[in-house]
């Protein structure tokens, strides 16, 4: 006996709707109810589902304080999850001079990509010194505590703190990227920030990678968190590649930093469509998102600078380790002041 015929529907339209039902149980979300955005219960259940995987102390803390001879090393804020564990530090060349241009460099903002705070750490270990003779350096190696240690995009209370720093920022239906509530971590940034007063900022860099996990597991998490239809999977771009935003496409800058880093690692390469991630590229390995840093609640729209982007290395590609990763972030950054070293642009003023 035909099941189309039981149930009253024709037998293609009966195989339609299996078909739609099977790809609906495929992406739904552990947690939550498909279709309905997470309460403050929904988001408690996946903040409690997140466990322990690599030590902040061990890997992060250590090597900071292993700095403190050589730079101004100090904490700017913790967070409530465990405020004597999830201390947040930066580190600060000394002799901070008017006459030099200042550079502000952040890491961990996702706490799961691990480069953007390893890159950030051998950073300092290898090159800051060297080039604090010419610029005022700032670097916030992991903003992202619990999210390092958890190995998680988001913080405990399910927000991207990459969305985060411009929580009044407009929400645009249908747009790839918006921002999201304040945080803890942004919060702390900022405060950092306006402690420090600088008047004008040279160059800032953000740190960060682009995983396979984004489609497998964060995708879907976010998805489930707003109550949306899953987007479907974009390619994950094998390789390295930039952010610029609107008005700052700079392609001289941007062609120096994807040449030093090529001398490291593999740039990414277009999609079919010439886009990466959904987004057009507007020169070699280097994508223009559809609105400024700021509106767009991301932590390198947090200062005036002059030049900022986002840098995304590829984790996953069979051609990459973690040290070629390390060494791509150090590479883009060290491009970066060679190139405003050269320029001789952008001096700023700054308080002790």
């Amino acid at each position: 006996m035909r099941i189309g015929v039981m149930i009253g529907v024709k037998p293609w339209l009966f195989v339609v709707l299996a078909l739609q039902l099977i790809v609906t149980m495929a992406s739904s979300y552990s947690i939550g109810t498909p279709g309905v955005a997470w309460g403050v219960a929904e988001k408690a259940e996946w903040r409690d589902s997140r466990t322990i995987q690599r030590s902040y102390q061990d890997e992060v803390v250590t090597k900071i304080h292993a700095l403190s001879d050589r730079f101004q090393v100090a904490s700017y804020g913790t967070l409530s999850q465990d405020p004597e564990k999830y201390v947040m530090y930066s580190v600060k060349t000394k002799n901070w001079s008017p006459d030099k241009p200042c550079v502000l460099i952040t890491g961990g903002v996702h706490g799961y990509e691990t480069s953007g705070v390893q890159g950030a750490l051998l950073f300092l270990q290898t090159q800051a010194e060297a080039f604090s003779e010419h610029f005022n350096i700032l670097v916030c190696p992991c903003v992202s505590p619990w999210g390092y240690e958890t190995i998680q995009r988001w913080n405990a209370d399910a927000v991207d703190p990459n969305r985060s720093c411009n929580p009044d920022g407009e929400i645009v239906k249908g747009r790839s990227f918006n921002p999201e509530a304040a945080t803890e971590e942004s919060r702390a940034l900022l405060e950092l920030f306006k402690e420090l007063d600088i008047p004008q900022w040279s160059l800032h860099i953000d740190l960060h990678e682009t995983t396979d996990t984004d489609d497998t597991e964060f995708r879907p998490a976010k998805a489930a968190r707003d109550g949306v239809q899953e987007p479907p999977n974009e390619d994950i771009p094998d390789g390295f590649y930039l952010v610029a935003q609107p008005g700052k496409t700079q392609p001289e800058f941007f062609s120096k930093l994807i040449e030093a880093v090529r001398q490291v690692t593999h740039i990414a390469p277009t999609d079919p469509d010439g886009n990466l991630i959904g987004e057009p590229v507007i020169q070699e390995g280097v994508i223009l998102i559809p609105a400024t840093f700021q509106d767009l609640g991301l932590c390198a729209g947090m200062t005036n600078a002059e030049y900022a982007t986002l840098t995304e290395v590829y984790p996953d590609s069979p051609n990459a380790t973690d040290d070629i990763c390390n060494q791509a972030q150090v590479a883009c950054i060290v491009a970066a002041l060679q190139h405003i070293q050269t320029t001789q642009v952008d001096i700023c003023s700054s308080k002790e």
